[in-house]
């Protein structure tokens, strides 16, 4: 029985640690990748590519669609949903991967 504990114990440690090894930037620009492919990296010319532009212009582009300042369908009604600390970590994010 102490053996079986034991076990699911440490189980649940390595799924604590591996949850935690996924960088926040990468799990909330996870909900980014059906449209804006993964990493930011956009295939085609539809949408705009997130991966490898400037922080500050992708997060002003963030608050601008949260805020309405920026009209758009999706994006505005997504943008709502994040906190400015969040789209600061967003733009970071994507700021920081290859085009």
């Amino acid at each position: 029985m102490k053996r079986t504990a034991t076990i699911l114990l440490a189980l649940c440690a390595t799924t604590a640690s591996a949850a935690d090894a996924i960088k926040p930037g990468a799990r909330l620009a996870s909900t980014c990748a059906g449209c804006h492919g993964t990493n930011g990296a956009t295939q085609g010319t539809s949408l705009p590519p997130l991966a490898g532009q400037p922080k500050d212009a992708l997060l002003t582009k963030l608050k601008n669609f949260k805020t309405g300042a920026t009209q758009s369908t999706i994006m505005t009604q997504i943008a709502k949903g994040y906190t400015d600390e969040q789209l600061e970590t967003l733009a970071a994010y994507f700021s920081n991967q290859k085009k």
